[in-house]
């Protein structure tokens, strides 16, 4: 694939991350004047691990977990604590 002008790259950014992504092109070469500056790949495929549920079993959510939610939310907006 020819390079990419910057101009073009910033218009065009999601249709070339797809491109890449979906493997039409294996890279994007983006340039400033004329003059490659970056490249644009993806990712190597890293396995993702099992999260979800990975604490089950170690511990118990007390009843009263969201007693004090408007409070903190008071003090994140910057309320004065009581």
């Amino acid at each position: 694939m020819q390079p990419v002008n910057m101009l073009e790259a910033k218009s065009s950014l999601s249709r070339l991350v797809e491109a890449v992504e979906q493997g039409q092109v294996p890279e994007v070469v983006i340039a400033r004047n004329g003059r490659p500056v970056a490249r644009l790949v993806p990712l190597a495929d890293a396995p993702v691990g099992r999260r979800i549920g990975v604490a089950r079993g170690r511990f118990v959510v007390p009843d009263d977990i969201d007693v004090h939610n408007a409070e903190v939310a008071r003090l994140l907006m910057g309320g004065a604590a009581r």
